[in-house]
């Protein structure tokens, strides 16, 4: 604990009115949101690229957010580090009943985990008397496109709002494709209808990954990687051979693009 408080130190003097760092003063629970979402990428990719040391460091910078957010909190009065740990605590145990909860004679749990109902009645405890409640209540409009895509549609699934099997999921998608086809036909091609369909191609995209089993987002990651791996590849290959990629006709980089991908 002596790290985490002097951490927190750390925070609450980079923020002292009088002695305190200008920029870390200046910054709003709103202003530090894109430094988060980058911290949390960067954890991603340390991962990714299994480079503990990175993410030992990426881990203390996503940390650095948190404390930054309940430094802001405690100046506002609104909550502080403690009541931060506290609440994800309470919702651990609470979500984890057959760990944490009563056990019968022979230790075993007296009941089962079903996290999508205990996260049900947690956002119905949350949601005004007045207010109606949905089942998609909570899923995070700040959720990469991806992301929110798998979790609305694993909401509606719960209650039945699915195809059985993932026959007509792929069905789907040929429909939405043969959908932008159809506006890149017309005269003149509306864009706003055409990114409209393409939306719905991508939502139904993200549906046959889910039905496979599939995280639609990490499999996106992946393909980027590839992607990326083979098109260095390319220009590595061009530039061994004295070419300029920019100055090379499509059909000769078609060429060695299928030469590293047989290489891999």
């Amino acid at each position: 604990m002596a790290s985490i408080d002097n951490l927190l130190t750390i925070m609450a003097t980079l923020r002292d009115p009088n002695h305190g760092c200008d920029w870390d003063k200046a910054q709003t629970f709103a202003s530090i949101v894109p430094h988060t979402l980058e911290e949390a990428h960067e954890v991603a990719d340390a991962i990714e690229r299994k480079n503990w040391s990175d993410l030992k460091d990426e881990l203390g910078d996503l940390l650095f957010q948190i404390v930054f957010y309940s430094q802001l909190g405690r100046e506002q009065h609104r909550f502080d580090f403690d009541d931060v740990v506290s609440a994800v605590c309470d919702k651990l145990t609470r979500r984890h009943p057959h760990v944490f909860g009563p056990k019968d004679a022979d230790g075993k749990p007296l009941s089962s985990p079903d996290w999508e109902d205990i996260k049900a009645q947690e956002r119905a405890e949350k949601m005004p008397s007045t207010q109606s409640c949905s089942l998609l209540d909570g899923v995070t409009q700040g959720l990469p496109a991806l992301t929110r895509a798998h979790k609305l549609q694993k909401r509606c699934a719960r209650a039945g709002f699915d195809w059985p099997t993932v026959a007509p999921v792929i069905e789907k998608v040929r429909e939405e494709l043969e959908e932008v086809e159809h506006e890149l036909a017309q005269t003149p091609v509306d864009a706003s209808r055409v990114e409209d369909e393409v939306g719905d191609l991508l939502f139904a995209v993200v549906n046959v990954a889910r039905h496979l089993g599939t995280d639609a987002e990490q499999a996106l990651r992946a393909a980027n990687q590839k992607f990326e791996r083979r098109f260095r590849g390319v220009e590595n290959q061009l530039r061994d051979n004295g070419k300029n990629i920019q100055q090379c006709q499509l059909d000769e980089l078609e060429s060695a693009w299928q030469a590293v991908k047989k290489d891999e």
